[in-house]
């Protein structure tokens, strides 16, 4: 698997570490492991895992600036746990409303020792930032003007929303409200994955 997994990551461009290859392997085998019990993933198979959720999540780590990022409806930690193994220059916040996904990520920071990310139970319109974030990650979390409008006080005027898409829906982008500016549509290249992506940028408006 690490070897099959090593030549796909070699396809992205991304330069990882050794100790960073193991991580998301080890990942993969607590989410394998913690599946069986919690149902965190509809995905089975630790191979199809390392495709549809680590590679999935770690195209768009290029797009991300240092500092602080909170990965709102994180599940089992997607994009926030690849990302910030990746990235050990951000700081997550994996916020999540159901208890037995923030368990299995408080043991994945444990295990991995991961100092920079913080699972954290909340609905997100309850949740408030102790730190200015950067911006708003989320992942097959909702529509584009639902993210935007439960996720609107988390940012301030200037930050971002990024979301990672399959399809890049111009309906959906239609229907944005009027405080925030569509930035970027950015297509996604997923070694192995025969399926559309795109990472989608959106600014809050001052």
């Amino acid at each position: 698997m690490k070897e099959s997994f090593i030549s796909l990551l070699d396809q992205t461009g991304l330069s990882l570490s050794e100790q960073q290859i193991q991580q998301l392997l080890d990942y993969v085998a607590l989410l394998d492991k913690w599946n069986q019990a919690y149902n965190l993933t509809s995905v089975r198979d630790p191979e199809e895992m390392l495709t549809k959720h680590i590679l999935d999540s770690l195209v768009v780590s290029s797009h991300l600036n240092p500092g602080h990022y909170i990965d709102v409806g994180t599940g089992p930690g997607l994009p926030g746990v690849p990302l910030a193994i990746a990235r050990p220059d951000c700081q997550f916040v994996l916020l999540d409303s159901l208890g037995k996904r923030i368990r299995f990520l408080k043991q994945v920071k444990h295990q991995l020792k991961l100092e920079n990310i913080e699972p954290v139970q909340s609905r997100v319109e309850q949740y408030s930032p102790d730190v200015t974030l950067q911006g708003v990650l989320s992942r097959a979390f909702a529509s584009l003007s639902d993210m935007v409008n439960w996720c609107a006080h988390l940012i301030k005027p200037g930050q971002e929303f990024l979301a990672l898409k399959g399809v890049a829906s111009q309906e959906e982008i239609d229907q944005l409200p009027d405080i925030v500016e569509m930035k970027e549509i950015i297509p996604l290249d997923v070694p192995g994955l025969n399926a559309e992506r795109h990472l989608i940028k959106i600014t809050k408006r001052g």
